[in-house]
């Protein structure tokens, strides 16, 4: 009952998530990008914080540490996002969904540096230069002709390495606070640099077109997709390993090229398709340890 309760969960998180980058797409039809992403991430950080006080006593930074990690989880890890809004303005959701999953490699990438105990081996550096030559693919990028969707497709990868770094800073700083109130906080701290960083590049509340569409996104985005999705992905965390939770990053741009194919009429070329796929070969050597001792837990829990 619990393999296939945490299988349900895996399942419908990655669901969650994988509607995401098409929500933002939605939502970019009627308001600014960052203003967007700020009125967002207030929202989950509002709904976290609150579920937090609910279920800990320690839903407060109180360490040193905790404070580190608050401010290194806002600002890079979720205020870094903001560029995948404003980058989503010039490409689909799907390769902005496939640029993302670059995440765990870049993780892997930052960790070698600030983290020395870390240090890949030569399998997991050629991993991570497998999938840079899988996100290569996907964005083809030409200097002779430099445009909208490949600029928008760097500004997602500038935010994947935001959310990498920010990862690792947070690890390196070793937090004592429950991870569902650091991240509450961490949303909130993200959400005032977007908003500062909207005001001071002219966004104005005058351009947001309160449709039905936008709002219904940013509700999804910020509780679905937000709150929610997150809650069910610290439990899972919780329960599963660190592989189980990484395959998350790479089944959600397979759903999310759905969803764009099917509701926003986006496109499925041939060599988005070759490079996700030089991705996952890319995580596959990056992670065989791992993907060789879980399918050994696996065989073994069969017989």
């Amino acid at each position: 009952m619990s393999r296939a309760r945490n299988l349900g969960s895996f399942l419908l998180v990655t669901l969650l998530f994988g509607a995401v980058f098409p929500a933002i797409k939605v939502g970019l039809a009627d308001v600014p990008p960052l203003l967007f992403a700020a009125a967002r991430y207030y929202l989950s950080a509002a709904l976290l914080l609150g579920y937090a006080l609910v279920t800990t006593d320690r839903w407060r930074p109180r360490t040193r540490n905790d404070r580190i990690a608050v401010l290194a989880g806002g600002v890079l890890f979720v205020g870094g996002t903001g560029l995948s809004f404003v980058g989503l303005q010039f490409t689909t959701s799907g390769v902005g969904a496939i640029v993302f999953s670059l995440i765990p490699i870049l993780t892997v990438l930052v960790a070698w540096v600030l983290l020395p105990d870390e240090r890949p081996n030569r399998r997991g550096l050629l991993g991570v230069c497998v999938g840079f030559v899988g996100v290569a693919i996907v964005v083809r990028p030409d200097p002779a002709a430099l445009g909208a969707s490949v600029v928008g497709e760097l500004l997602v990868l500038s935010a994947a390495a935001g959310v990498a770094l920010g990862t690792v800073l947070v690890r390196r700083s070793r937090p004592t606070m429950p991870i569902v109130a650091l991240t509450g906080w961490a949303m909130a701290v993200g959400a005032t640099v977007q908003l500062g960083f909207a005001l001071a590049l002219g966004e104005s509340l005058a351009a947001v077109r309160p449709t039905a569409s936008a709002l219904a996104a940013l509700l999804y985005l910020g509780v679905v997709g937000g709150a929610v999705g997150f809650v069910i992905y610290f439990t899972l965390l919780e329960r599963l390993g660190a592989l189980e939770i990484n395959l998350i990053a790479y089944l959600v741009p397979i759903v999310t090229l759905a969803i764009g194919w099917a509701v926003l009429d986006e496109p499925i070329v041939p060599s988005t398709v070759v490079g996700f796929l030089v991705v996952l070969v890319g995580f596959a050597l990056l992670t065989d340890r791992e993907i060789a001792a879980e399918l050994a837990r696996f065989r073994g829990a069969g017989r």
